[in-house]
Order: structure tokens, then C-alpha cells, then sequence
């Protein structure tokens, strides 16, 4: 079953979706809005942050935009306290905050590697902890996804130290799948990986818009809206079928 009404087990539940300043993120938050959840979410721009407050407002949903560093682990406990103080909890977490700095191993700045570790890895594991807490609070029930990558499937040239935090991802996840069935949990847990899709990420990754558009208009990639679909797909299964890992590409892209 699929669509709206496959959507209904998750109506006035809480998401929290982090990244949401643009892109992706941005597009899961507005789904789930649409869907009739309680959205929270977070970002380091708060013009951006407001903007999709009041979007959300405007369907009649409630919204909880926070600012955060995710680099800061007391923000996130912060952000966490900020939801469980207005909604209770979390049911479905979407970790999507991840960034990409082209910094290979022979000659790459170490705080770019900090970074991307911190936010990539660190700052997922710290949010899934949470979550999960919540999640188990509220009647073991609920559902972990991770925004991962393609490069959690293959290493583009120059993006190893990248590449690291998506593979790390996809152990995270199967990882956390196998800590829950040993608990006996209803929580469920999927990444998804795509592969090209049109947002801020190509231009922060090579510091040239140039190369931004060159990158996406080779032929058509994916629109944020493309990943938010799967979002939405694996929230919408039955509760007995958990979709582990979606790989996700135009259908042009060779890699």
C-alpha cells in the first residue's frame, strides 16, 4: 500500500528532520508536513528555518524550528529536550544533515576531516540515540531513516575521507537493526543513498558553481523531491516490512 493513506499510521505523530535549510532536507520536512505529522527540525539558518515555520503553518501543522550546530553535541541534547518539552517525544527521526568537502587523505585539511566526521557520523549517532530513547519510550514504535549516499556504495576519486562517512552510515544502519531485533522492537530502520540530486551540495563540494552546474546538467538528476518520495515509501510499508537501504540515481548515472 502506498500513498497518502498508507501515510495515515503517522498522522499528528512527531518527525524531526535535521538539515532542513535547503535541498533535502527541506523537501522530507514539507512531505511529512503535508502528511499531517508534527514537524520539528533543524538548521544553522534561521531565516530558511522560519520560512518553513511558517509553510508549515500555513497547512495547519505544528512546527518546531530550532537552530543547531550539530557539531555540538549539547545542541542536539538541547534540541531533543526542545521537542520532548512541546510534543513528548520522537516517532520518526530523518538524519539528513551531511556535508562533503573535497579533501582527500594525501593532501586534505584535517578540520574539513573533523567536520565531516562530526556531522556525517558523530552527530547522526547522537541523534539516533535520542530518537531511539523516545521511540522505545512511546511504545517501542517508530522509525529511523538515514539520508546516506551513493559514495556509501562506491569512492569517487578524491572523496575517500567522504566516502568513509557514507560507508560508516550504512554499518550504522545495519547495526542498529540488529541492536533492535535483539531488544525485541518495533522500531524500524532504513537509509537511503542517492545518487546525483540538484542542491547546494556539488557547489560547497568543489567551491565553484561552475562546476556545480556542470555536474547536474550533464542530464537530468534527481530533485529533492525524488528522495522525499522515498522517504515517504518506506514510512508507508506495513509494519511488518522493514525496506533497509533504497540506492537511488537518475537513471543517466553510470556510478
Amino acid at each position: 500500500m502506498t500513498g497518502t493513506s498508507a501515510m495515515d499510521r503517522w498522522r499528528g505523530r512527531v518527525a524531526l528532520v535535521t538539515g532542513v535549510s535547503s535541498g533535502i532536507g527541506n523537501a522530507v520536512a514539507r512531505m511529512l508536513a503535508r502528511a499531517g505529522m508534527r514537524v520539528a527540525f533543524c538548521g544553522r539558518r534561521e531565516d530558511r528555518l522560519d520560512a518553513l515555520a511558517h509553510e508549515c503553518a500555513g497547512l495547519g501543522v505544528e512546527a518546531l524550528a530550532v537552530k543547531v550546530d550539530l557539531r555540538d553535541t549539547a545542541e542536539i541534547g538541547r534540541l531533543f529536550e526542545d521537542v520532548r518539552n512541546r510534543w513528548g517525544g520522537v516517532d520518526v527521526l530523518v538524519n539528513n544533515a551531511g556535508l562533503g568537502h573535497l579533501a582527500p587523505l594525501v593532501d586534505g585539511e584535517t578540520e574539513q576531516w573533523r567536520e565531516m566526521l562530526e556531522v556525517n557520523v558523530l552527530a547522526l549517532c547522537v541523534c539516533t540515540r535520542e530518537a531511539v530513547a523516545d521511540m522505545r519510550a512511546r511504545g517501542d514504535d517508530g522509525h529511523v531513516v538515514h539520508i546516506s549516499s551513493m559514495s556509501a556504495h562506491r569512492v569517487p576519486a578524491g572523496s575517500g575521507v567522504y566516502s568513509a562517512t557514507k560507508f560508516a552510515v550504512r554499518a550504522l544502519t545495519e547495526g542498529l537493526r540488529q541492536e533492535l531485533r535483539e531488544l525485541g522492537s518495533g522500531i524500524r530502520v532504513s537509509s537511503i543513498s542517492p545518487g546525483f540530486v540538484e542542491t547546494e551540495f556539488a557547489e560547497r563540494y568543489h567551491r565553484s558553481r561552475a562546476v556545480a552546474e556542470q555536474t547536474y546538467g550533464r542530464y537530468k538528476v534527481l530533485e529533492p523531491g525524488d528522495v522525499a518520495d522515498a522517504v515517504r515509501q518506506v514510512l508507508a510499508a506495513p509494519a511488518h516490512v522493514e525496506i533497509h537501504d533504497i540506492l537511488l540515481r537518475p537513471t543517466q548515472q553510470r556510478g
